[in-house]
């Protein structure tokens, strides 16, 4: 047999912070969508594994915080404590991602608690793929 190519490796959080740097938002939002999918088809003892790792800065706070909210919401979805790292990261100013009247509010009827609690406010369903 030969050399096999490299075997699947599911998607980090830290390796999605380094791909959410200087793409546009629209491009962020796919990435997400990516491992979150990833995610969910992963054991469930892997997919702590998958956010352990702290990102590095995105170059946009707003992002920064995003991730750390992700990771804790998936972490209780998961039935765990989140990775320490996480409570260094929150907003001074709410942040809605999706901002139309609608989105917003929506978005502060039905954000995820992890994600209030940081000034994050997005829609539990916009993160539904998980």
């Amino acid at each position: 047999m030969g050399k096999h190519a490299a075997s699947y490796e599911p998607l980090t959080v830290a390796r999605l912070g380094e791909l959410l740097v200087e793409v546009d938002d629209s491009r962020r939002w796919r990435l997400i969508a990516e491992f979150l999918e990833e995610f969910r088809w992963e054991p469930r003892e892997t997919r702590i594994r998958l956010l352990q790792g702290e990102p590095a800065p995105t170059g946009d706070e707003h992002w920064d915080v995003f991730l750390a909210a992700l990771v804790e919401h998936l972490s209780a979805k998961d039935g765990h404590g989140p990775p320490p790292w996480v409570e260094t990261r929150s907003l001074r100013r709410f942040w809605f991602p999706f901002n139309t009247k609608a989105a917003r509010v929506d978005a502060v009827v039905h954000a995820p608690a992890a994600f209030r609690r940081r000034g994050v406010y997005v829609s539990a369903h916009e993160l539904d793929v998980a």
